[in-house]
């Protein structure tokens, strides 16, 4: 019977060694159990370092909203009118100890947009250091350092505004290095036929840790002080360090209690995948159209992620009319449906390629394009639905949940043509992508001066617009075999 995989990935057939999930003339290794093995293993600490650093991420605005003096901001209210207030107050004893700052909206700008401009600094260097010396001690001294950091916040916030911003800055430092190093790792630890599965375990931290520390943070705020959102997120994380620096290895060959079925099995599927020159090919690396599909795809969507996870609150306040304890829950509801889809495709996409012989590139463009243009029709949707208060959220949620399948799409492309490269090129793209990060959320402010519905639809239609055209580059010029310059001088698998 013929796969259906034949009749999609017909035009794939360019692609030669891609019209199989296997390298041609390799014999697929048979897997190692998934029950307590290293790279499960690997992959569930990997999930909770970025749970942590997303929390360590986040929590600032949420807690901003109790440092800053509520008179200080009060005259720059412009709570729309247009959508009748229908969120009855709700009244919680809230701990007024935590110290307050007289910081108007454009100093909380800049203290919430800090971060990226060290984020964005540490990512190719972050890269390439991980593909020379490995990437488990920078990833951990990565988020240990974010971790101290944070628990130095408060102090910061008390000797002035100058100071908080310069924490925030080095804090995005150390979490720039964690992405590119984690690939580099995987380079290393996930067979090809489980790479989906696997980063899509490690990376999805990231969403739950939003969703979590969005309402825990307002919680702690309301029954604590606002300090303890830094202090307990910052000790979490050096809990995490200790943990991930004695359990985890940079490799296979190096892990202490890895089985040797299981070390045989990692090792033989990535035998002809990787390279062993030691000069990174900047060149040849650079000029790869692939390489800048993944980039475009990658700006497009965080171009609406990093607005929705800016001003997400923002909209559900000013314009659904949302009081502070509903606004919680529901700006964390699209991120937890993320989470969940981003764990499903990975274990979808991995059985397309390896039960039904879907290719590589088949299921990284088909992910790519439900994860980018199925978000685009929904935000666009959601601007256009007026007050309709239920189906503003729900569209505004399955938007976000749908991102998710860019997980197992161009988020992971890197190691599909360049498993030796695959943080270095991680480096590379998600700098482009932290451009949204500064860019984004100061446009949509701009292009929203009076909080009218018709202002907010043009800030969904942009982001939109944008995630489509992403997702059209990619699809056409995006790759799923190894490229030669990936592998060694003159093209040589060893």
């Amino acid at each position: 019977m013929r796969s259906p995989a034949r009749g999609l990935a017909a035009d794939d057939q360019e692609e030669g060694t891609d019209s199989t999930p296997l390298l041609p003339g390799v014999r697929r290794a048979e897997a190692a159990p998934v029950c307590c093995s290293a790279r499960y293993n690997l992959a569930l600490l990997a999930f909770f370092g970025f749970f942590v650093l997303y929390a360590l991420r986040v929590n600032l605005s949420v807690a901003l909203v109790d440092m800053v003096d509520s008179n200080t901001t009060l005259a720059n209210n412009r709570t729309s009118g247009e959508c009748p207030e229908h969120s009855a107050p709700i009244k919680i004893l809230h701990n007024q100890t935590g110290k307050k700052y007289q910081w108007d909206a454009e100093t909380q700008g800049w203290i919430l947009g800090s971060f990226f401009y060290g984020y964005i600094i540490t990512q190719i260097p972050g890269g390439y250091i991980a593909s020379k010396v490995g990437g488990k001690l920078l990833l951990g001294f990565g988020i240990l350092g974010t971790a101290i950091f944070t628990l130095f916040t408060p102090i910061a916030a008390d000797l002035g505004v100058g100071y908080l911003i310069a924490v925030r800055a080095l804090e995005g430092l150390g979490e720039g290095v964690t992405f590119p190093a984690m690939h580099a790792m995987w380079s290393s630890w996930a067979p090809p036929l489980e790479r989906s599965k696997l980063l899509s375990i490690s990376y999805a931290g990231a969403q739950l840790g939003t969703v979590i520390s969005l309402p825990l943070s307002g919680i702690i705020c309301f029954y604590m002080n606002w300090t303890y959102v830094f202090y307990l997120f910052g000790i979490t994380g050096i809990i995490w360090f200790v943990l991930w620096i004695w359990l985890i290895s940079d490799t296979p060959e190096t892990h202490k209690t890895i089985s040797h079925s299981e070390k045989e099995y990692i090792l033989s599927s990535l035998r002809n995948q990787l390279s062993s020159q030691k000069s990174v090919p900047w060149i040849p690396m650079l000029k790869s159209l692939p390489l800048w599909a993944i980039v475009v795809a990658h700006f497009s969507y965080n171009w609406t992620f990093y607005t929705l996870l800016t001003l997400l609150p923002t909209y559900m306040k000013e314009i659904l009319r949302f009081n502070v304890q509903e606004n919680g829950f529901l700006s964390a509801v699209p991120y937890f449906g993320s989470w969940l889809c981003m764990i499903l495709s990975g274990q979808a996409a991995d059985n397309l390629r390896a039960r039904w012989n879907f290719s590589t590139l088949c299921v990284r463009r088909m992910f790519s394009i439900m994860g980018m243009i199925g978000p685009a029709v929904f935000l666009v949707a959601a601007g256009f639905i007026g007050c309709d208060y239920s189906l503003a959220v729900a569209f505004l949620t399955t938007s976000t949940t749908l991102g998710g399948f860019c997980s197992s799409g161009f988020s992971i492309n890197h190691l599909d043509i360049a498993p030796s490269y695959a943080g270095i090129l991680l480096g590379i793209t998600n700098t482009f992508a932290t451009i949204p990060g500064m860019a984004g959320p100061v446009i949509a402010k701009s292009l929203t001066p009076n909080n009218t519905v018709g202002e907010w639809q043009a800030v969904f239609c942009i982001a939109a617009a944008i995630n489509v055209f992403g997702a059209v580059f990619y699809t056409l010029f995006a790759k799923g075999e190894v490229q030669n310059w990936a592998l060694d001088h003159h093209g040589h698998r060893n």
